[in-house]
């Protein structure tokens, strides 16, 4: 996912993006395991902080650039910031409907929103696959004319 959208958009270490998605996939791992909804809440604020401000600024953001980039060498290249925030707005609907299903007695849909949300993360952490960021990408697609070259 190299391939920028927009020449002007924000600039993201892919590495950061992968180091969120494993600190991610340990608290959703976390709440299925403990059956404890308050994990599932805590990466919600973190999803949403992401949102209202970009991947830069979230918690798992923070932590990377202080404590985990200093000990790299320079990224090879950057990644747009938009697709991965528009990851973490689908990851906040994910968690939003766990909360929901949680707190409303529906376990059901707690687990299985939680899942995706899990399955999601770890594929990117593991392979460096966005699905959320994927996503955004066919949504740009469909939504932008293709103009032809010839």
């Amino acid at each position: 996912m190299s391939q920028s959208v927009t020449s002007q958009a924000a600039q993201v270490d892919p590495r950061g993006l992968r180091f969120a998605a494993a600190l991610t996939t340990v608290v959703l791992a976390l709440t299925l395991i403990l059956n404890n909804p308050w994990p599932l809440a805590v990466q919600a604020v973190v999803f949403a902080i992401s949102v209202a401000f970009g991947v830069q600024a979230s918690p798992y953001g923070q932590l990377f650039k202080r404590l985990v980039r200093p000990r790299l060498g320079p990224p090879k290249e950057l990644e747009d910031a938009a697709p991965p925030r528009f990851a973490q707005l689908v990851g906040l609907v994910f968690a939003g409907l766990g909360l929901i299903g949680y707190f409303a007695g529906v376990e059901v849909l707690g687990v299985v929103a939680t899942g995706f949300a899990l399955v999601a993360a770890f594929v990117n952490a593991a392979v460096g696959l966005c699905l959320g960021c994927e996503a955004y990408l066919l949504i740009h697609r469909i939504r932008t004319p293709h103009t032809a070259t010839n």
